[in-house]
């Protein structure tokens, strides 16, 4: 099993939430009643699962890696991913204050959420597919098979040291409490 495994798996959760968060927004967008807590766990999510656990694994383990591999840090590849981690950050910031002018009733906060919340999904959903089809399979050649299982330690760390016992499974939670929530707004 390659390290990068690890990260694949947590782009499944995530791809579930970024549809749950694509269908929330479309129903708000239609005028129908969504909860406003909604947008602002799926920023919660995001900041927590998406950057907090899954985006540290790749700054902190696996992009030093492959650079010391002698991928290039700046002007490769690596560099477009950071690049997208931060977009992702300030739309996960610009949605969760657009859901709390939501939560307010501030007129015009429903159409940010909805810009925000789609921009968001089509960000990551586009990050996602670039890691799965491209960076992934590049890493796996660039870092040797004897130095995977060190990487894979290396997240597990992560894991538990940076990211704290039971975090990981506080999000999964809510990405199927996000996902049941989603499901059961009309079409």
């Amino acid at each position: 099993m390659e390290a990068t495994d690890t990260l694949m798996a947590e782009h499944r959760v995530i791809e579930r939430v970024l549809q749950a968060l694509a269908a929330a927004a479309e129903a708000l967008e239609r005028g129908q009643q969504v909860r406003p807590g909604f947008f602002a766990d799926a920023a919660e999510f995001a900041a927590g699962f998406a950057d907090g656990c899954h985006h540290k694994k790749e700054e902190g383990v696996l992009f030093p890696a492959m650079s010391s591999h002698g991928m290039p840090a700046q002007g490769g590849p690596i560099a477009v991913m950071l690049a997208d981690h931060a977009r992702g950050r300030q739309y996960v910031r610009d949605l969760r204050a657009a859901a709390a002018r939501l939560e307010a009733g501030e007129p015009g906060a429903a159409a940010e959420v909805v810009a925000q919340a789609r921009g968001y999904v089509t960000l990551l959903g586009q990050h996602i597919a670039k890691e799965d089809r491209f960076l992934f399979p590049m890493a796996g050649k660039v870092i040797p098979a004897e130095e995977q299982p060190a990487v894979s330690q290396a997240f597990e760390r992560v894991e538990h040291e940076e990211t704290g016992p039971g975090v990981h499974e506080r999000y999964l939670a809510l990405a199927e409490s996000l996902q049941r929530e989603a499901a059961g707004l009309q079409k």
